[in-house]
């Protein structure tokens, strides 16, 4: 069986799609017999199956190091080269067209992933009659694959009041072995010129509107010393407030880790999450986590791991942050942990991907003539 990720949402400095990819790559290769080949954009046009494969494309003026290649003729070319038996698309742009378009003539199945909630995000900036518009475009599009993934129950819910139906609920994971309080670094503060007493909460990922930054900075100009927030995601290092430092993103899972699981909690203004990936890792690295009751945070945090606040209310972000102090922060980080390893592996995630997987691909079997009987789902032990 050879799978076929492609997706616009992969670069140098993308978060969440791409560690997704990325990490299903890898639990392929060392716990099935699958090939798994994903198809991005990138500098050059490479293309080797069973690898990350690359479709050249210029970068996007600032939108975080993001290409876009723009024809459709050579995105298509290039995943009929890769004789896919499965496709999953990550977005919802010509990459999605085109996959739908090579699986319809290669009679095999085609997926696709919600993992960015285009209308709402496009709709905000744009007013409510672009959002309507864009949700009966994401419906239009997705009546052409067999099954739709959203990564929460949010997402599940927006999709249904879409006329979207077949959809599954899948969530993503993490490496609980990167991801872990092991990477606690005890001289943090010092590296950062902070005093020792130093309240010290962590924010990581892109700069964007949805992620609502502004809230965060305003939420601590309130509080003030001797909170300090620690802003990962800028494009360099700079001290713009007394208790504010920016740092750039960091593409190291491990030194992302060891920045988490090294301050006292994760904070996240951000209302669009359609899962909320830098939560889980937060969480794993067993930190507890301040957000806001808004998109599909709530279905990750409460009161036994963390603090919620009201969308877009400085105040209250303010207030959550000051009442988290006031709790046993390394009981919740606990908490945060054991929920993690619970319910968010990659493991757990994966095998429940694959098994839903194998449905479609049995359904395809069964009632279309020209696809020829594949095996699907096939675990094995990884190797030594």
């Amino acid at each position: 069986m050879h799978l076929v990720d492609t997706t616009l949402f992969f670069s140098p400095t993308s978060g969440g799609v791409k560690r997704y990819l990325l990490a299903k790559h890898a639990w392929l290769s060392s716990h099935t017999s699958w090939k798994h080949s994903i198809l991005v954009p990138g500098p050059e046009e490479s293309v080797t199956p069973g690898s990350v494969c690359t479709i050249a494309g210029g970068v996007i003026p600032g939108a975080f190091n993001y290409r876009l290649p723009l024809s459709p003729p050579r995105w298509t070319r290039l995943l009929e080269q890769l004789e896919p038996d499965l496709i999953e698309v990550g977005d919802a742009f010509h990459p999605a067209w085109c996959a739908a378009g090579v699986a319809r003539r290669r009679g095999i199945p085609a997926v696709a992933f919600f993992h960015s909630n285009l209308p709402q995000i496009l709709g905000r900036r744009m007013g409510r009659l672009t959002e309507k518009a864009l949700g009966r475009y994401v419906r239009w599009l997705y009546e052409r694959f067999d099954l739709v993934f959203a990564p929460s129950r949010h997402m599940c819910a927006y999709l249904a009041s879409l006329g979207v139906s077949h959809t599954a609920h899948q969530p993503l994971g993490v490496d609980a072995s990167v991801f872990s309080p092991t990477r606690r670094k005890s001289d943090l503060r010092t590296r950062l010129g902070l005093a020792p007493n130093t309240r010290l909460l962590v924010y990581a990922g892109r700069f964007a509107g949805e992620k609502n930054v502004p809230v965060l900075l305003q939420a601590f100009a309130r509080l003030g010393q001797p909170y300090h927030l620690l802003l990962i995601g800028g494009d360099r290092s700079e001290r713009p407030r007394p208790n504010i430092t920016m740092t750039p993103y960091r593409r190291d899972s491990v030194e992302l880790a060891e920045w988490f699981a090294s301050c006292d909690a994760l904070v996240h203004a951000g209302t669009q999450e359609t899962f909320g990936l830098v939560v889980i890792e937060a969480m794993a690295c067993g930190r507890p986590v301040v957000g806001v009751r808004a998109g599909a945070v709530p279905e990750l945090v409460d009161e036994s791991v963390g603090m919620l606040a009201e969308p877009y209310d400085a105040e209250s972000l303010a207030e959550a942050i000051a009442a988290l102090y006031e709790r046993d922060i390394e009981a919740l980080g606990q908490a945060a942990r054991q929920r993690v390893l619970a319910q968010f592996t990659w493991g757990q995630a994966l095998e429940q991907q694959l098994a839903a997987y194998a449905s479609v691909t049995a359904a395809a079997n069964a009632t279309r003539p020209s696809y020829a009987a594949r095996p699907v789902f096939e675990l094995r032990s990884p190797a030594p």
